[in-house]
């Protein structure tokens, strides 16, 4: 499946070369629009609906329902032997939560299948007085067969070992490139301010930073495999993932985010020239 085969079905896009792609128009709509089992992986972090400056808030069914409607359509473009990576963090609901994490609602609404959680810990954020400072947000990774899915350790091993000479019986017992990652992962936010602004901060109020995007890419994607971001925002999935030689497909409502992307990604495929 290439590229051509997707601008087929979907029409002219608001930018496209040879490695990325990007639609100004609503995710769901493109995904019913193109073929199905395209995506090889599909890493995005859609709206919380707390009310940020590119978002509307919904009622809490009514948002349920949307995020259905999109995760649906993900796998339904999910390749048979593909994973889609949910990076969602809290939100408060009425009478019954301050601080509710988003998997509680969202982790069962397809036929996806939940191989784990990954907490996501970064070192920025809100300052609470009356309950614990926010530190972490969650990553649910899914694939769409259980026993058929690609998954590269030793792409994403950690070198940080503390014995990394230790024997037992006269054999090594750490891998050389390292050990596992496990399941909580340490990454700074992407801030932003005058003294404190990371150096990737593009101008969109929320932001993957770098280094969590390259880790789920190279553990769960190959060269060459298509990767979809249906909430492009800053584009950071775009920069990643086509450094690291995926071809990437994105959505995104605001034309703004969608200028802000394309430069970023152009600004960053120059430093590779």
């Amino acid at each position: 499946m290439t590229f051509d085969s997707i601008l087929d079905a979907l029409g002219e896009p608001f930018f496209a070369d040879d490695r990325f792609v990007l639609y100004n128009r609503d995710c769901v709509e493109g995904m019913r629009a193109m073929p199905r089992g395209v995506v090889d992986l599909t890493v995005t972090s859609p709206p919380y609906n707390i009310g940020k400056a590119y978002e509307t808030n919904k009622p809490l069914d009514d948002y349920v329902d949307w995020s259905r409607d999109w995760i649906n359509a993900v796998h339904d473009v999910t390749a048979d032997d593909g994973a889609f990576w949910l990076n969602v963090g809290y939100m408060p609901i009425h009478d019954a939560g301050k601080a509710v994490p988003l998997p509680y609602l969202l982790w069962n609404l397809s036929d996806f299948f939940l191989i784990q959680e990954v907490v996501w810990n970064y070192g920025a954020g809100v300052a609470g007085r009356l309950f614990f400072s926010p530190r972490n947000e969650k990553f649910l990774w899914y694939v769409k067969n259980s026993a058929e899915y690609h998954f590269d350790l030793d792409a994403v091993r950690d070198p940080d070992v503390k014995y990394p000479n230790q024997f037992k019986n006269g054999r090594r017992k750490v891998n050389p490139l390292g050990k596992n990652p496990t399941d909580v992962w340490q990454f700074k936010k992407v801030t932003s301010g005058k003294n404190r602004s990371s150096k990737e901060r593009a101008a969109h109020p929320a932001q993957f930073p770098e280094a969590v995007i390259e880790r789920v890419v190279k553990a769960t994607s190959a060269e060459g495999d298509i990767v979809l971001d249906p909430f492009m925002g800053s584009g950071t999935t775009a920069v990643v993932a086509s450094r690291l030689g995926r071809r990437v497909l994105g959505f995104e409502t605001s034309a703004e985010y969608c200028e802000g992307a394309v430069q970023r990604y152009k600004n960053s495929s120059e430093l590779l020239l």
